[in-house]
């Protein structure tokens, strides 16, 4: 699913009308909004993925809580292109990070539901007990939005910053998953 967003995404970039660099400015704001975007949907489907593979079992509530999560992220081609377009106007770029951060919290149902459903002693607790960049994700799209009628670019700057902080990969639930298969867990 997340592939199939990521390839909707790609369809708001229009080819350029003309064949000089003064025809791809224009593009700039949506070529770069559409990057964030890739960047972030790349970092939902890499985590999705560690995460599920963790799971050992789905419950209805779990299948339920990862259609709202899609949800959300289904959403992001949309916010994308409006803020591309709209050069990042100040609505456009705080409903973006709305939509960033429902889909943080529906990740932190989903991630709730499983753990409820896996028990104490799941892999997936042990590699999840101290979230810092999830609660900081959260804390960070709750600022920026009000932010993006004050200063667009510190909103976009946050939003940046989460991404970043999320490019760096998260080998808690790798590193638990090794540990099980090297101890015959």
């Amino acid at each position: 699913m997340i592939a199939i967003l990521i390839t909707i995404l790609v369809l708001e970039l229009r080819v350029p009308h003309g064949t000089d660099w003064q025809a791809v400015r224009p593009l700039i704001p949506v070529f770069l909004t559409y990057v964030l975007s890739f960047i972030f949907l790349g970092i939902y489907w890499n985590n999705h993925h560690h995460m599920l593979h963790a799971t050992t079992r789905i419950s209805g509530s779990i299948l339920w809580a990862n259609l709202h999560l899609l949800f959300w992220l289904s959403l992001i081609p949309f916010v994308t292109g409006w803020m591309g377009e709209n050069s990042f106007a100040p609505l456009p770029v705080a409903v973006y990070g709305v939509v960033l951060l429902l889909a943080a919290v529906a990740w932190l149902i989903l991630q709730t539901a499983i753990l409820a459903h896996e028990g104490p002693e799941s892999k997936l607790r042990m590699a999840v007990r101290r979230d810092f960049k999830g609660k900081f994700s959260i804390a960070a799209y709750a600022v920026a939005i009000p932010l993006a009628f004050v200063d667009r670019r510190i909103a976009i700057g946050l939003y940046i910053f989460v991404a970043l902080l999320w490019l760096v990969p998260d080998r808690r639930i790798e590193s638990q998953l090794n540990r099980k298969e090297s101890s015959g867990l």
